[in-house]
């Protein structure tokens, strides 16, 4: 699995998560390490690493400034799925490690070329 130069957006969060459809990722990956910046909708600015397994599933870290002026933190396991078109979709599951500690789960899907 490799991650470099591709881009994801959210399809699906859950209420207390804040990226949405309009937040786009831009993927990084150099060996097992996978980086990405990403932004829109409620995030001002975000990065995450992460270190990716053989099988493609992602254990990540992540943080970022929502529109609010907060810096939010948190953790992430994504698992990947293949769709017929080719493309990457990532499904996750999170938790907040800044504000309250909830957890919830997310879809993203690369974007088509």
């Amino acid at each position: 699995m490799n991650y470099n130069g591709k881009t994801f957006r959210p399809v699906t969060n859950t209420k207390n998560g804040e990226v949405s459809g309009d937040t786009i990722f831009y993927y990084r990956q150099t060996g097992n390490i996978v980086t990405a910046e990403y932004r829109g909708g409620q995030v001002v600015s975000g990065h995450l690493i992460a270190l990716v397994d053989e099988s493609g599933c992602l254990d990540m870290r992540y943080h970022h400034v929502n529109n609010k002026g907060e810096l939010q933190t948190g953790i992430c396991r994504s698992e990947p799925e293949y769709l017929p078109d080719g493309r990457i979709r990532l499904h996750e599951t999170w938790r907040w490690t800044s504000g309250d500690g909830s957890g919830g789960a997310s879809v993203v899907e690369e974007d088509r070329e």
